[in-house]
């Protein structure tokens, strides 16, 4: 497991560029609030189930789609799974399906692309 306080800053700087191309692309501040949340679980995914230190991470906005990609080296595809009512974990990509339009999950030649798509720049 990839130990997070290390890779504190690559978060928050990840998360500054997804703030800073919704604004410019006039998004609402409900909307940019949720695609951070739902950054901030892809990453924290990849330094605790992908293994990788420094996840790939691609912000595009085109025809007023957001599309935000997070890739790790674990080949292990996620899938959303009805958690434990008492496990502390496993809600992830619950939270990401509920603030977001679309995401899913697509093997690349060394891992993976996690990928969550919202529609509509204000």
């Amino acid at each position: 497991m990839c130990d997070p306080t290390l890779n504190a800053p690559s978060l928050i700087i990840s998360r500054e560029a997804l703030r800073d191309a919704m604004e410019r692309a006039g998004y609402a501040n409900s909307s940019i609030s949720d695609a951070e949340l739902a950054l901030v679980e892809l990453i924290v995914n990849a330094w605790r189930h992908g293994l990788t230190a420094s996840p790939v991470v691609l912000v595009v906005i085109t025809n007023g789609t957001l599309r935000v990609t997070v890739a790790d080296r674990s080949p292990s595809l996620p899938e959303q799974k009805k958690p434990n009512l008492l496990s502390e974990s496993g809600r992830g990509l619950q939270l990401v399906a509920g603030l977001t339009h679309r995401w899913g999950a697509e093997p690349q030649k060394l891992g993976k692309r996690v990928w969550f798509e919202l529609d509509g720049a204000a």
